[in-house]
């Protein structure tokens, strides 16, 4: 290793170790969850605590005589894609299944936004040889600058089936509904098991029907949420959270077969929407590559790290990676303390604290402690984004606007210097680049857009160090 490259190692490794005032966990927890509120399509109940968002999408599915009310909107549009939908359930789910005991009054509202989810995917997959991976045209959308209540563009229902197969978009909603299933199986058994039930009839379909919704439903779907890992991932991972929910031998076997596919790739290090190679290997206990492709001091280190500490990958809407990797890191710290082991990088031994360690320097990086001294989430802190590109965030409320702002009426808002009139709590930003910088503009989607898969793992981080 050159003397510059273990000097810059050195400088980062100090960044992810140094200790940073200290962040208000809960506050910042409660309103992860609270963004979910915000995402929400259909019928809003009493409840609603962000109480400028209206009902919406009221007709999903109707057309064609299904009824696709609900779920939620992915990030800054207004349509509902059901692969990163169900990712994000999947990962609140396991939130509250690693974390939730430390939820306190928070644990409800999670098992609220899952339920929300689970619900629509409930529907998604209502109609036997049939599942819905997205509702609404995605191009008519974005060319519009419109809230959800207002929108007039087409609600257009798109589906895979045996003869068009998608095993990824299939496979991801079969671990959502398992994982949701264990979550509610000490409070409602009867939803747990229908959620299990279907998650079983699902995985089958995406497994017997193989093939990716990029070719069944490519011209809609791509380039939003094209699936660049190919489908084995979501059919291993959705296998490996059947095998956790049912314990059954078939999916153990089934994860056994095929998990030697993900070994021949490079990927240790990648999680997400699309890519599950990293998070399959922490649920099932073989993480150790994974740990040494993240942590800024191993010899293989495989991401990069920003002058200010915070992990980047390439892509965009950065923080989605922070979030993903940093909860992984540290639910595999739990797994190494209850096994009594560290991970051996070469020369660098590192134990579970070092990897709560980093994951904690990540959380505080969004939550503030960066060179801008800004936060990352909306509405925590003094110091955060104001012009994010959400469209419902960005035009005025139907409560101060109730007269209909069309598809071009919007573009005034969009393109204003203003803050947004209506602050989306808890959203967190696709962040900073690489140096640390943020423009803090609404054109700016790639670094100033919330997605609701950035927000899922990052409530679990927050449960944790909340009590922590």
């Amino acid at each position: 290793m050159s003397l510059i490259r273990w000097l810059s190692v050195l400088v980062v490794a100090a960044m992810v170790t140094t200790p940073v005032a200290s962040h208000n966990y809960g506050d910042a927890l409660t309103k992860s969850i609270m963004f979910y509120e915000g995402q929400r399509s259909g019928k809003l109940p009493p409840t609603q605590r962000i109480t400028w968002r209206k009902d919406s999408g009221l007709r999903d599915g109707f057309e064609i005589g299904v009824d696709l009310v609900g779920g939620y909107y992915d990030a800054g549009d207004n349509v509902k894609f059901t692969f990163p939908m169900a990712f994000s359930v999947t990962m609140l789910a396991w939130s509250v299944l690693e974390f939730g005991q430390s939820m306190d009054s928070d644990l409800q509202r999670s098992l609220d936004a899952i339920q929300w989810g689970a619900d629509y995917l409930l529907k998604a997959t209502s109609i036997p040889g049939f599942v819905f991976a997205q509702v609404g045209n995605p191009y008519g959308d974005h060319n519009c600058w419109e809230r959800p209540e207002d929108m007039d563009t087409p609600r257009t229902p798109y589906a895979v089936s045996k003869e068009f197969p998608g095993s990824e978009v299939s496979a991801e909603i079969a671990a959502a509904l398992a994982a949701s299933s264990m979550v509610f199986r000490p409070t409602n058994r009867g939803y747990s098991a229908r959620l299990l039930k279907r998650a079983r009839m699902v995985f089958e379909f995406a497994d017997k029907y193989r093939g990716s919704y990029n070719d069944s439903l490519g011209p809609w779907v791509c380039p939003f949420y094209c699936d660049f890992s190919g489908y084995q991932d979501e059919l291993i991972w959705g296998a490996a959270w059947l095998l956790r929910a049912t314990k059954a031998p078939l999916y153990w076997n089934y994860v056994l077969a095929n998990i030697k596919n993900l070994d021949k790739s490079s990927s240790f290090a990648e999680f997400g929407w699309d890519t599950k190679h990293a998070g399959i290997n922490v649920l099932v206990s073989r993480a150790n590559k994974f740990v040494c492709s993240v942590l800024p001091e191993s010899p293989t280190v495989s991401v990069s790290y920003s002058p200010g500490g915070l992990l980047v990958k390439p892509g965009g809407s950065n923080l989605q990676r922070t979030t993903a990797l940093s909860f992984l890191l540290l639910v595999y710290s739990r797994s190494l303390s209850r096994d009594n082991r560290a991970i051996r990088c070469g020369n660098v031994v590192a134990n579970p604290a070092r990897l709560v360690q980093v994951a904690r320097s990540q959380v505080d990086y969004i939550l503030g402690s960066n060179p801008l001294k800004m936060s990352y989430m909306v509405g925590y802190g003094n110091k955060f984004p104001q012009k994010i590109h959400h469209r419902g965030s960005s035009l005025p409320s139907v409560s101060q606007h109730s007269q209909r702002i069309d598809c071009e009426g919007g573009n005034t808002y969009f393109s204003s210097n203003n803050p947004n009139p209506n602050l989306l709590t808890g959203a967190v930003v696709g962040g900073p680049d690489i140096k640390d910088s943020y423009a803090d503009s609404r054109a700016d989607f790639v670094h100033s857009e919330p997605t609701t898969y950035i927000n899922a793992p990052f409530v679990g981080l927050l449960a944790y160090f909340k009590s922590h």
